[in-house]
């Protein structure tokens, strides 16, 4: 009879580590070469500033029609998506650092925003029954904590 193999936790969480870093990696290495054919063609003008329009469109469309969206996005939405392709492709890396740091900007007005707003702490069944036992109470009562 085999004996069971025994694994420590940090030894599982080493090889998934591993795993997710390799998955990285060649995920990474997709997009670089995802990047440089997709350049080439467009320098090429095999691509089009067209055809990158209208395949958002249809991939909008088909996802409509699987029921994964609701709506297809309108055509600002659809030419700032283009854009923003586009900017990748050409490789204007201006306008990335400025959408990159516009982005940023956003992310951390909404963070202030967040912290701005009253928190709700909701305490675990077992303290605020310590906490009606404290006060007497026996039961069904409960405290509202402020």
């Amino acid at each position: 009879m085999a004996m069971p193999m025994q694994v420590s936790l940090d030894e599982i969480l080493s090889m998934l580590l591993a795993r997710v870093d390799s998955l990285v990696l060649s995920d990474e290495n997709s997009k670089s070469k995802f990047n440089i054919i997709t350049r080439v063609l467009y320098k090429k003008g095999i691509i089009t500033d067209d055809d990158v329009a209208n395949s958002i469109r249809e991939e909008h469309r088909v996802l409509k029609e699987l029921g994964l969206i609701a709506e297809e996005p309108g055509e600002d939405v659809v030419k700032a998506i283009a854009e923003n392709i586009l900017q990748w492709i050409r490789g204007d890396v201006e306008a990335l650092k400025k959408g990159m740091e516009e982005y940023e900007r956003k992310m951390q007005d909404a963070m202030s925003r967040q912290q701005q707003k009253p928190k709700i702490d909701v305490a675990p069944a077992a303290v605020l029954q310590q906490l009606n036992r404290m006060g007497g109470k026996q039961g069904g009562g409960s405290k509202l904590i402020l």
